[in-house]
């Protein structure tokens, strides 16, 4: 198996949110260090285009991969970063079976989580696993902004319904998928299927991505050490 972090350098809301301080350390450390806590994996390699982004996961006990540049525009998708990763490390003699991509943008994320994540796969029952967590609101009740101001149902068929109607609905919490590589190469997406998911405390499940991220999961990692 071989975890994948990506980190590519340039982000825009939050400017280095990869390796932003996080209570002391690079946010980064919290992701390499959970995966690598597993002691599931060949290898840990932070995906980056960013040389510092790469000295600092280096420091923290990660490979790094410099992705190749027209992998690391805004645009560009991480299914194909993925595969592009595979196929030089198969070219180097290194073929895997399984990988999981860990995100460094959630860092109360822990080493049980991602291990509860990969040992969801199954051969030939389960080909794709996540992490989740709880909606905040009645996901069947999600408005879309129109034009001028206006708000309509997503789904108007389904928002007048009585929420003890609905299945239970979870979401992919963005912080870590795993997946046999040759059903990921198949289907080329990251929610394949058949797929699994371990569901995360709602707290831990946060994903930074704007300054106001940061604050909220600083609260939330103290509330959650005092617990402990």
């Amino acid at each position: 198996r071989i975890a994948v972090i990506p980190a590519r350098g340039g982000s825009k809301r939050l400017p280095s949110k990869n390796i932003v301080d996080f209570l002391g350390r690079p946010i980064i450390a919290y992701s390499i260090e959970a995966a690598r806590e597993c002691n599931l994996f060949n290898r840990v390699v932070v995906s980056t285009d960013d040389e510092y982004i790469a000295r600092v996961s280096e420091q923290f006990g990660a490979e790094t991969d410099r992705r190749p540049g027209e992998l690391a525009t805004d645009d560009a998708h991480l299914l194909d970063v993925c595969l592009d990763l595979f196929d030089r490390e198969a070219e180097q003699g290194r073929v895997y079976d399984q990988f999981c991509m860990v995100h460094a943008t959630s860092p109360l994320r822990q080493a049980g989580d991602i291990k509860a994540v990969v040992e969801l796969l199954e051969k030939g029952r389960c080909l794709f696993a996540c992490a989740l967590s709880e909606f905040n609101h009645h996901a069947h009740q999600a408005l879309k902004l129109v034009e001028n101001g206006f708000i309509e149902p997503m789904w108007p068929e389904l928002v007048n319904r009585h929420s003890h109607l609905m299945p239970h609905l979870v979401g992919g919490n963005g912080s870590t998928y795993a997946a046999f590589i040759d059903a990921f190469r198949e289907q080329r997406t990251f929610f394949g299927t058949p797929m699994r998911g371990h569901l995360m405390d709602r707290m831990r499940s946060i994903d930074i991505d704007v300054e106001e991220d940061l604050e909220v999961m600083k609260l939330f990692k103290e509330y959650l050490d005092a617990k402990e």
